[in-house]
């Protein structure tokens, strides 16, 4: 080997980058440390300049130190991490001299581990370039925690370990299970039950940030599809009609006194029973999904909130009829956009129902 190719094979990685980049080297990031060498030596024989002058004057004069070994590990979705390392020259020599012969990156599980360990049978070994310092891996399993280790596989030792990277959270690749539970308070009762008599002073809980929003997007979806209420409005409806709409001599299930087909002269020697009974059903709709946490998430125009994953969840009235919730997400630059349009259409067929405190007894 020449002196210029001695000198050069002295130098880092990154130096010879830097060299090969002002001579025009192409693709000179790709390349391992050898073929950065044989590039700049042929790039001079061409050019004619001197390699060790080029040499001497980006090579600064107070020799760098060592830097330290270490790995960095980075989720980048659900499927795939991004590793990147870098090997100090006296730990490669040290392990090139006890017989390295392959570098290696292991891959463990570590979720819900707090002691360095690893969970059992999960340990990945991926064989890398000697020269690489980065590299794209696989993910097991997702929503899983993982650390990584940077080592040499060697004839003589086994393993020589290099350095650990920190604990990382690969993301799940479904939404999230947690959700914001700032929904519109429900009830099949169309009148407020009697307060109970205080018995102590006790704080009454918070009312939710926006109880408003389910019921606006409601409106806002049934605006121009909505005809008559059903369901849950139908219990509004049989109030209005027992205060003035029924015929008298009749109960609210609009039946009468003889329901049970039964007159006096039919009784005979059994004692009359009466029974008041009562049915109450109703269906609620939830709008769930997830997008990019920094994103504005609309629906019918009105602001939706997400949580810190980017997953929303929206509980809203399903009432007879048609509904249409336009969903759009727009990027925090405003430069992306997505939407999807839902329709939903409920038909409620038969309803004899009626809440509990309309129930009167009937004979039977």
């Amino acid at each position: 080997m020449s002196k210029a190719l001695s000198s050069l094979a002295r130098l880092t990685l990154r130096q010879l980058r830097q060299i090969a980049s002002d001579l025009g080297v192409t693709l000179y990031s790709r390349k391992s440390k050898e073929d950065l060498v044989s590039a700049i030596e042929s790039e001079q024989q061409q050019t004619g300049a001197d390699m060790l002058a080029v040499e001497a004057e980006l090579t600064p004069a107070p020799v760098e130190p060592d830097a330290p070994t270490r790995v960095v590990f980075l989720p980048r979705d659900p499927q795939w991490a991004y590793v990147f390392w870098e090997i100090s020259e006296s730990e490669r020599s040290e392990a090139q001299q006890s017989g390295a012969t392959q570098l290696c990156l292991r891959v463990a599980d570590v979720t819900g581990l707090q002691d360095g360990s690893a969970h059992p049978h999960t340990l990945q070994e991926i064989p890398v370039e000697s020269h690489a310092t980065e590299w794209y891996l696989p993910v097991p399993l997702s929503d899983r925690d993982y650390r990584v280790e940077l080592g040499y596989r060697s004839n003589q030792k086994g393993w020589i370990s290099l350095a650990f990277s920190s604990v990382a959270r690969v993301p799940a690749l479904h939404p999230s299970d947690q959700i914001l539970d700032q929904f519109v308070p429900f009830s099949l009762e169309t009148a407020p039950a009697p307060a109970p008599a205080p018995e102590a002073s006790v704080p009454a809980a918070a009312p939710p940030s926006d109880t408003g929003l389910h019921e606006r997007l409601y409106q806002t979806a049934t605006n121009r599809w909505r005809r008559i209420g059903r369901g849950s409005e139908a219990f509004h409806e049989l109030e209005d009609s027992a205060q003035g709409g029924l015929s008298e001599g009749f109960s609210d299930s609009a039946q009468g006194l003889w329901a049970s087909g039964r007159n006096e002269s039919g009784i005979g020697g059994v004692a009359p029973r009466q029974r008041s009974f009562w049915l109450v059903a109703d269906a609620e709709l939830i709008v769930y999904g997830a997008t990019d946490p920094s994103a504005r998430l609309t629906i019918g125009g009105e602001d939706v909130p997400l949580s810190s994953d980017g997953t929303f969840r929206i509980q809203v009235p399903f009432r007879d009829g048609q509904q249409l919730y336009p969903i759009e997400a727009v990027a925090a630059d405003g430069e992306q956009k997505r939407n999807i349009t839902l329709r939903f259409e409920r038909v409620t067929p038969e309803d004899n129902s009626n809440p509990s405190h309309e129930a009167v007894a009937e004979w039977f």
